[in-house]
């Protein structure tokens, strides 16, 4: 796990590859169809991630024998609040324990961050990530923001060293 650029290659590819899921899932959910490739160009453009860096925000890349297989960003909402953003990892790799080690790495990075709380939004459709999140100690929280496609809010303590 490294912190890397936004728009570095790898990250930029494996942050498409986060979109074209999300938005497939939501409109076959929703619309009976994937996404086009106008739109997810389209809703890349509109939320770029740019905010996901030093000193507020941290992107994160995850490798498996050094292909970039997951990513992690982070937000930071306050003096001592990150929110977790653009959680994923590839099909391919998942059920191996690298959402373990990204949320790991991310609280990590949160707690270098001077944060002593993390939350994220997800939506409900998306149960094998919010089954990985209560595995790992996150709870419900209130909504803690308005964004269109949130419909639960989680939450987790850090441990101060």
């Amino acid at each position: 796990m490294a912190p890397t650029p936004v728009r570095h290659p790898e990250a930029a590819a494996l942050l498409r590859d986060y979109y074209v899921e999300v938005a497939d899932r939501y409109r076959l959910l929703h619309l009976g169809r994937r996404s086009t490739v106008a739109e997810l160009d389209r809703e890349l453009t509109a939320d770029p991630a740019d905010d996901l860096v030093p000193p507020h925000g941290l992107f994160i890349l995850g490798r498996f024998n050094g292909d970039p297989v997951a990513c992690v960003g982070l937000r930071a909402l306050g003096h001592d609040v990150v929110e977790l953003t653009r959680v994923f990892v590839r099909r391919r790799w998942r059920g191996i324990g690298g959402g373990r080690h990204l949320l790991t790495a991310a609280e990590t990075a949160a707690t270098a961050l001077g944060a002593t709380r993390v939350v994220l939004d997800t939506r409900l459709d998306l149960v094998e990530a919010r089954a990985l999140y209560r595995r790992n100690g996150y709870v419900e929280i209130p909504a803690y923001n308005t964004s269109d496609y949130a419909e639960v809010w989680y939450g987790k303590s850090l441990s101060c060293p």
